[in-house]
């Protein structure tokens, strides 16, 4: 039986290269964008809209026109797509790529760029843990709840304490 080129090669595929975007990309276009699709989790919509826009570089074609994407592309969407996790804008994401595409000399104008989002991502897990807490605070206070009522049968002074700090707190 023959081995796939791909392991005789020893390529990575599309779904490897783009959860573990690490080392040289290889630019060999090879990925098609059903494949891209399917490891990034966009749709192919947004991948031509991201080439479209200037996320992605101009993706090259096979001879029936059909996109190929290859591993450097598949770097870029595996960053661009942390980047949006972080709630980083479409916007800021283009200033970035445009800095990566200026070369050397954006280097601090990119760091600044990603310290400002990193300190809004920071921000935003304080912010997360403040909500995490109001929710433990309010499971414990049902969970309160519902232990009474098992055990009371439904005693109304309890469930009334309960229902009074609950529309305090609401």
């Amino acid at each position: 039986m023959a081995t796939p080129v791909r392991a005789q090669a020893g390529l990575r595929s599309c779904a490897e290269v783009f959860n573990h975007p690490v080392g040289d990309a290889d630019r060999t276009a090879r990925h098609t964008i059903s494949e891209v699709a399917a490891a990034s989790g966009l749709t192919a919509h947004t991948l031509r809209w991201y080439e479209r826009i200037g996320l992605l570089d101009p993706v090259d074609r096979a001879v029936g026109g059909q996109r190929r994407y290859s591993d450097g592309d598949l770097h870029r969407l595996a960053f661009l797509g942390r980047l949006r996790l972080t709630g980083m804008s479409v916007a800021d994401m283009l200033k970035y790529v445009d800095m990566v595409r200026r070369g050397e000399q954006t280097y601090v104008e990119r760091r600044q760029l990603l310290e400002a989002q990193r300190e809004e991502v920071r921000q935003r897990i304080v912010d997360l843990q403040a909500t995490l807490s109001v929710l433990d605070h309010k499971i414990d206070l049902y969970a309160g709840m519902i232990a009474d009522t098992a055990d009371a049968a439904g005693a109304p002074a309890q469930c009334q304490y309960y229902r009074a700090e609950e529309e305090q707190s609401a």
